[in-house]
């Protein structure tokens, strides 16, 4: 089948459902996404720091896919920002995928600390954009104050800003910012699998007993159905995993749809407890990883 895709706000489509490698061993990252390819999946979503960049790009070669049927996306760490150093990221990350052009290249966290060199990092996107590429730029884990701060200072609008939405923890003001400023809202973590919550209190989403009463109803499991939610609202939805039928259910969810009850009943279960780290404590000192050459 094919995947309903999304409009970015520079006019570029993204496929709706992508396919995420975020924790995937670099042993078992190729057949991971040579798994997605076959299934249907034609965006997959890296980044530079996860270290399995040239998997990726071997994948996509033995597959053998058209260079233009797969949207392929990465990410530029904290530790390459700056204007050269980033365009440099580029470079690198381009050189391990084995293409020449990247469809989506984002910065992977902002660096309030030396939000400078976030600026400088984003302008050289910007320029990138310019030169043809990369053909859309954005951003991932920007809070509203960096955003807004983003925006003041450069030029093109981020294309994503890839965040940390699941049932527990939807990021409602942020969500509400980016669209209205025509940013699209990705969700990382779609289901809460990757997440962990500090003050224990909350279990698996998958475990969680409105989820399953609305995935039952339907004939779907509870990840069907939280990233159903993802979808009719709009967001464009990243989930990950390494097993075939995994990756196969998380494809299957174009057949049903939730009500606006049901929806709303997932929205409330928001928590805001938030699984991955707290933003405005990422630093170069605190989560600084040196990304190899090419």
């Amino acid at each position: 089948m094919t995947i309903p895709s999304l409009e970015l706000n520079n006019g570029v489509r993204i496929p709706a459902l992508g396919f995420g490698v975020y924790q995937t061993p670099p042993d078992e990252t190729i057949a991971a996404v040579d798994t997605a390819l076959a299934t249907g999946y034609r965006h997959i979503d890296t980044a530079a720091v996860y270290g399995n960049e040239r998997e990726v790009g071997e994948a996509l070669r033995r597959r053998g896919l058209p260079r233009d049927e797969v949207f392929v996306e990465t990410k530029v760490w904290i530790t390459d920002f700056g204007f050269d150093a980033t365009a440099h990221a580029f470079a690198k990350s381009a050189a391990k995928l084995g293409i020449e052009q990247i469809d989506l290249l984002i910065l992977h966290q902002a660096l309030p600390s030396e939000f400078d060199l976030t600026i400088q990092a984003y302008k050289a996107l910007e320029a990138l954009l310019a030169d043809g590429r990369v053909r859309a730029i954005g951003v991932s884990n920007f809070m509203p104050e960096h955003l807004t701060r983003l925006l003041e200072a450069t030029s093109v609008v981020p294309a994503v800003n890839q965040i940390e939405v699941h049932p527990y923890f939807r990021q409602s003001e942020l969500l509400a910012l980016d669209s209205e400023h025509g940013v699209l809202n990705q969700a990382w973590s779609p289901i809460g699998g990757i997440t962990f919550y500090r003050d224990g209190s909350h279990g698996s989403t998958l475990e969680d007993p409105v989820i399953g009463g609305i995935a039952s109803a339907h004939g779907k499991s509870p990840a069907q159905v939280m990233l159903r939610w993802h979808l009719q609202q709009g967001r464009q939805v990243i989930p990950k995993s390494v097993t075939p039928a995994r990756i196969a259910e998380n494809f299957a969810v174009f057949d049903f749809e939730l009500t606006a009850g049901e929806l709303a009943a997932i929205d409330a279960l928001d928590t805001g407890v938030r699984g991955g780290p707290e933003p405005e404590q990422i630093t170069r000192e605190n989560f600084g990883v040196e990304i190899p050459e090419a």
